[in-house]
């Protein structure tokens, strides 16, 4: 079976009985442990075993990814000044303790960062823009004005890997480290199926044209909450125009070269993503093919 990371393990993520701080201690877990021997991450703990900070602001960039939204003990779905909110970003220390967590911790952790971040930044009623309340084990917010009730929201993104006579399109992006190639990727617009969007996306970031597009499996993606749709799609032709403004180099690569750069090989011509990104499944599974 398909399972990217941050998958399984959360249909009983919470019974609405329980409380917030229930919920959230038992996804921080068994392997806080493992988080705190990551190098920069130096937290102190007190008597009771709890960690020391008490604002995300006061921590390390890396604390909510120990904390889960768990701050000193208890649970931090406040509203909190926009300067205090979690960043979105993924730092090496967090990419490094990604890719140890077993797929149902990776579960819990996308489920807990992505609350963490819809709290931080929905605390007012879209309806009346009065400041709204948790509720249900943190998994809404209610406002106490006109009533409305209001829970997370998802953003579909499709990822795919266009392939063409053997070979695999992949690309690019500046900031990435040197090497490093991946499937491309975009949004869902308004109005649009998952098969629109990968040609759309395929056919703006690389200017190539596809036509039948398979799908093979999805995965939460919290930075900071979307849901990445995996496809393989069959291209009419095998050229490359490049949009400067999304991608910075693509290429299409052989069975070959995709599955020494799954292997880790020093020869490789590229460097894939790490093991817990769905890009990482949809190379292997285009192999597999």
């Amino acid at each position: 079976m398909i399972r990217p990371g941050f998958t399984g393990g959360m249909l009983d993520r919470v019974d609405h009985v329980r409380t917030d701080a229930e919920a959230l201690a038992e996804a921080v877990g068994d392997w806080r442990a493992r988080l705190l021997k990551l190098d920069g991450l130096h937290p102190e703990l007190d008597g009771e075993g709890r960690l020391g900070w008490t604002t995300l602001a006061d921590a390390p960039d890396d604390a909510e990814l120990i904390l889960l939204g768990y701050v000193d003990g208890k649970p931090h779905f406040a509203a909190r000044r926009p300067e205090d909110r979690p960043s979105t970003a993924r730092t090496p220390a967090l990419a490094q303790t990604l890719d140890m967590l077993r797929p149902e911790e990776a579960a819990h952790y996308a489920a807990a960062r992505s609350l963490v971040d819809w709290h931080a930044r929905h605390r007012f009623c879209a309806a009346c823009g009065t400041l709204t309340n948790p509720f249900r084990a943190g998994w809404g917010r209610h406002c106490p004005n006109c009533g409305a009730e209001h829970f997370p929201r998802v953003d579909p993104v499709v990822i795919m890997i266009a392939e063409h006579d053997g070979r695999a399109l992949l690309g690019r992006q500046p900031p990435w480290p040197q090497g490093l190639y991946s499937a491309l990727a975009g949004f869902l617009e308004v109005g649009e199926s998952i098969e629109e969007a990968v040609a759309r996306e395929i056919a703006e970031e690389a200017g190539v044209q596809v036509g039948r597009v398979h799908y093979v499996a999805s995965q939460p993606w919290p930075f900071p909450s979307s849901l990445m749709i995996g496809c393989i799609a069959e291209a009419d032709d095998d050229t490359i125009t490049i949009d400067a403004n999304e991608l910075e180099h693509a290429r299409w690569f052989t069975r070959d070269e995709v599955r020494a750069a799954l292997a880790g090989d020093a020869d490789a011509p590229f460097k894939v993503p790490a093991r817990y990104a769905i890009a990482h499944t949809l190379m292997q599974a285009w192999l597999d093919r």
